[in-house]
């Protein structure tokens, strides 16, 4: 016996827009990690992207975790994350998030793609950087 609401539901179709909507989000995003692999940083940038997320607070990262991700990007021992990129700073805080409880974990993820785009946009940036790396 079929439920209610499930008697003309086509399994087919609904896995077909799931599937549509994903692919249609994924070109975006593998742009971005595209343009996360090219740009580089400064060192005095990504420190100063760790210090706002975390000392700043202007994200609720645990604070307990800026020294581990201040390690993981400037002594990575993965090869593909040891250029000084945004794509290598992301994956520093994604390790480190690991450390965290399900939810925590989920939740900080989840916030990090904006922050660390609104870092790299020169309006959303309260300290700007000079080409240099110097504040400006």
């Amino acid at each position: 016996m079929l439920a209610k609401h499930t008697k003309n539901l086509s399994l087919v179709d609904t896995l077909a827009v799931g599937v549509d909507r994903m692919q249609r989000n994924f070109e975006p995003m593998r742009k971005q990690v595209a343009a996360w692999k090219e740009t580089r940083l400064p060192d005095e940038s990504a420190k100063l992207v760790i210090y706002r997320a975390f000392v700043e607070g202007e994200l609720d990262f645990p604070k307990h975790l800026a020294r581990r991700v201040h390690d993981l990007y400037f002594n990575s021992q993965i090869e593909e994350f040891a250029p000084r990129t945004t794509w290598s700073l992301s994956n520093a805080f994604t390790s480190a998030f690991k450390e965290l409880d399900p939810i925590p974990q989920f939740r900080a993820t989840a916030k990090l793609g904006a922050f660390l785009e609104g870092v790299h946009a020169p309006s959303a940036r309260r300290y700007p950087l000079s080409p240099g790396g110097k504040f400006g």
